[in-house]
């Protein structure tokens, strides 16, 4: 990339840099959606699922670290993100051990990392390490705008199939329903953030290259979770996977 892209164009190539990779693209999200799987299967999510967000405040806390002091609008965002995650009501980690206990699993299991997948351990890692290492900025896009931005559109297809097929209560999926209103707020901000301050072509491809990585991340670690727990039960055949243009990197996963 050699000329600075305008902010129109700038926002499309980021939306297009996430697009077609999104985890409800994934087997596991499909059985969510379609009413497929068990409770236990959903325990086994959230259980790896805590070890991914439930240091989220500790990324963001790196890179407010890093963000310059004259960009007052970003460090805000970035101090406001880590309040509603630890302090700002509910702790949004007790609303996920919440639906994890619904599910018939334990706090214990669900805050033991132990229980967590390699590909989850993966993920984590990755978010630690975009968080410590990377501009600040290019670190934005990627964990705000190549994770976060994507979880309303994911929520939105799997919180109604807990309520009409699996019957849980309105206390029981608050964490979905939070994160669908939140983090589409989060995510519009993460794009303010980047878009005003990737101010070089440089930056530029660097933000569009690790919102696709992040992405990429995302979707393989979804389709781990079907592949550790879920593939011996319900065979991908079972599964209405038409219209899913499974990537290569995951369908490798699938095939192993």
């Amino acid at each position: 990339m050699s000329q600075l892209m305008n902010q129109d164009d700038f926002r499309t190539a980021l939306e297009n840099a996430i697009k077609g990779k999104s985890a409800n693209k994934a087997p596991f999200s499909v059985a969510w959606a379609s009413g497929k799987l068990t409770r236990a299967h959903l325990a086994r999510w959230a259980e790896n699922h805590y070890h991914y967000v439930g240091p989220f405040a500790e990324y963001l806390a790196y890179v407010y670290a890093k963000m310059p002091a004259r960009y007052i609008e970003a460090k805000d965002f970035l101090l406001q993100n880590m309040y509603e995650e630890e302090i700002g009501g509910d702790r949004h980690t007790d609303l996920l051990i919440r639906f994890a206990e619904a599910c018939g699993t334990t706090r214990a299991r669900v805050i033991d990392p132990e229980n967590m997948s390699a590909t989850t351990r993966g993920l984590q890692s990755w978010c630690y390490a975009v968080a410590m290492r990377e501009d600040p900025i290019v670190a934005v896009a990627g964990l705000v705008v190549g994770l976060e931005s994507q979880v309303p559109s994911i929520y939105r297809r799997q919180t109604p199939t807990l309520r009409e097929k699996y019957k849980f209560t309105d206390e029981e999926v608050e964490f979905f329903d939070l994160h669908i209103v939140s983090d589409e707020i989060h995510g519009e901000r993460g794009y303010q953030i980047v878009l005003a301050h990737a101010d070089t072509p440089e930056l530029q491809r660097r933000c569009l290259n690790i919102c696709e990585v992040g992405a990429q991340m995302r979707l393989l670690y979804t389709t781990a979770l079907y592949h550790d727990y879920v593939a011996k039960e319900i065979p991908l055949a079972e599964l209405d996977m038409a219209g899913k243009d499974i990537p290569s990197a995951e369908r490798e996963l699938l095939q192993a």
